[in-house]
């Protein structure tokens, strides 16, 4: 099966990061992590495997111990973008949604974004509270995203929903899977919690299949 890079930004649907990674394991893909400082508050490092988590301190490890860089030493997002035949963050929180829209990458996960290849597929699946979601600058945000992936079409006048049809209808990569009305976290009812995990994982596999499944190229 394919090698997963699952994305876990700072929303609170960053709780439920070791079910989506059992779920995938489950498909029988090889799974790894690449989390945000934020999204570590939501879930325990514990309840996965060693190793299996890369956060912001893994990139330089041995910063701050007196040591300097050496030519050949690995770059960490580097090497997750060389492992990974699919990308998916899930949750996409509002913050590392603007940083993907504008190019921003002050961190492991939006750098390996930054240099993901744009011939293999990604998976985002934002999450956030229904009045951030409604906010015009998601609108925005998300169609640059589908410019940046393919899409030529594209209204200013567009409804959200119809930019995300847009998207999975014409960008070969990309896939945007819709956030869910319900009770949220912090007890607002409206659109915004992430999609359910069979969902995504559906989508995953879809996307895969699309794609030729494991893409040339890539590496154990």
């Amino acid at each position: 099966m394919a090698k997963v890079l699952l994305g876990v930004t700072g929303s609170v649907a960053a709780i439920r990061t070791p079910q989506l990674h059992a779920a995938l394991r489950q498909r029988g893909h090889q799974v790894k992590i690449v989390a945000t400082e934020p999204s570590l508050y939501f879930f325990d490092l514990q309840s996965l495997p060693p190793g299996v988590v890369h956060r912001d301190a893994d990139e330089w490890p041995r910063r701050g111990q007196g040591w300097l860089w050496q030519r050949d030493d690995p770059v960490l997002h580097i090497e997750l973008r060389r492992w990974a035949d699919l990308f998916l963050i899930a949750p996409l929180d509002a913050n590392t949604l603007t940083k993907l829209a504008v190019g921003l990458c002050d961190n492991c996960l939006t750098c390996v974004w930054r240099a993901w290849d744009p011939s293999r597929p990604a998976v985002l699946a934002p999450a956030m509270n229904t009045f951030m979601w409604e906010h015009p600058l998601t609108l925005r945000q998300i169609r640059q995203l589908g410019l940046d992936h393919g899409l030529t079409e594209a209204r200013d006048d567009a409804a959200l929903d119809d930019i995300i049809s847009s998207i999975n209808q014409r960008c070969p990569r990309l896939r945007i899977v819709a956030p869910q009305s319900k009770r949220l976290a912090c007890g607002d009812v409206g659109v915004g919690a992430m999609a359910e995990i069979e969902e995504l994982t559906t989508t995953v596999e879809s996307l895969l299949s699309i794609a030729g499944g494991i893409l040339p190229g890539s590496k154990s």
